[in-house]
């Protein structure tokens, strides 16, 4: 067997304490989510080789790596907004196949929520002023007012209506409610979603993901250390990513985000069709973004995300095709760049330990076999996508 063939395999995920986390730093977090996914796969740290963080420290990985106790060969630091756990997910499975690491740990941790309540920080509208958002942000061009504008790209130029999108919001608080590790678990309605205080036309407050602390952490390691581990393998089919624009003005279309292209190339390198998918877990910092990336993704047609989300398509629980089954960004956590909790909900899902939001195949009604994790960063600036599958 040469390196290159290789086959790569998720074998432990975790989440650190998520929700209101008052009494954690974020080192804390990363750690705290590490000990759980190499628990769960039941490795010692001495096989972890490789290392991928980013988004803490001023050397990031190499604090985060510090404060752990490695010592990696191989590391990733790669920062692209919400999609950079898969975009590293990628590059950790291509290191693997290649024989340049042999188990490779993915962590992240946040007190987004805990930082504002104390004082430590506060809400920032937008990335910084340098570089090409200076000709953007002195005209009050927020982050939020970003995503705001290219949803209403979309119901201009393909009747989508407000309704259709806080059916989203609706469908993620419903299966939240499945999950007890959900921050927000109490049911919704459209008529709450479309009577909420306006954040950015046409987002009120329901739109909006939550702010919450959380950790999460996924261990990819190649074929040969499978029979060692306490779970079952999920493998990676295929990964793909894509990187769009960082000026509004030089995004040719608001009504297809970089998804398109990750996930064909995703899809493509897994030999599957969207069609044979049985869950998608997609980046949700705001309803809108679920819309588009099932349009993108090739589960409806352009323009038909719209009526794609209607009669309950998104449901754990008579869904045609269950979407961010833990609740997603908008009900379940979001500390942040929140792309590898969709890993870990994804590996969840695979292994059959969804529990109450447990997913069900669409052909058989036996444990799915196919999923995809798309994740969306900046505002709509980049996308990263993988295909998992069990045996």
């Amino acid at each position: 067997m040469t390196p290159a063939s290789r086959k790569v395999a998720v074998v432990g995920v975790a989440l650190a304490d998520c929700g209101r986390v008052d009494d954690a730093t974020p080192y804390a977090l990363h750690a705290q989510a590490a000990r759980r996914a190499l628990a769960d796969a039941g490795l010692d740290r001495e096989v972890v080789d490789g290392f991928a963080s980013a988004g803490l420290g001023t050397l990031a990985p190499v604090e985060v790596a510090e404060y752990l106790g490695l010592r990696p060969t191989w590391v990733d630091s790669t920062s692209v907004g919400g999609s950079t756990w898969e975009v590293m997910a990628a590059h950790a499975a291509d290191a693997i196949a290649r024989g340049h690491a042999n188990a490779v740990l993915l962590v992240y941790g946040s007190t987004a929520r805990a930082d504002i309540r104390t004082g430590r920080r506060t809400g920032n509208l937008s990335f910084g002023a340098r570089g090409p958002l200076q000709f953007e942000v002195p005209y009050g061009h927020t982050l939020i007012a970003k995503y705001a504008m290219a949803a209403r790209r979309h119901m201009i130029e393909h009747g989508t209506t407000i309704e259709q999108l806080a059916e989203v919001a609706v469908q993620a608080r419903a299966n939240a409610a499945l999950n007890p590790e959900a921050m927000f678990r109490a049911p919704i309605t459209v008529d709450d979603v479309l009577a909420g205080p306006m954040i950015a036309d046409p987002f009120t407050k329901l739109h909006c993901c939550i702010r919450s602390d959380g950790g999460a952490a996924v261990l990819l390691a190649a074929e040969e250390f499978v029979r060692d581990c306490r779970t079952a393998p999920v493998w990676v089919l295929g990964t793909g990513e894509h990187v769009s624009h960082a000026a509004m003005s030089e995004w040719p279309d608001f009504t297809t985000g970089p998804a398109a292209v990750s996930g064909r190339l995703a899809f493509e390198r897994a030999g599957v069709r969207p069609e044979e998918i049985d869950f998608a877990e997609i980046y949700d910092a705001f309803t809108y973004m679920t819309l588009v990336t099932l349009e993108d993704l090739g589960f409806c047609g352009k323009g038909e995300g719209g009526a794609f989300v209607e009669k309950g398509r998104l449901l754990v629980r008579g869904g045609e095709l269950p979407v961010n089954t833990d609740g997603g960004g908008l009900s379940a956590q979001h500390p942040g760049m929140r792309g590898l909790f969709l890993l870990v909900e994804a590996v969840r899902q695979l292994r059959g330990e969804g529990g109450e939001r447990q997913v069900r195949g669409r052909r058989d009604g036996e444990l799915p076999r196919l999923g995809v994790a798309s994740a969306t960063g900046g505002w709509f600036c980049s996308s990263g996508t993988v295909v998992l599958g069990r045996d």
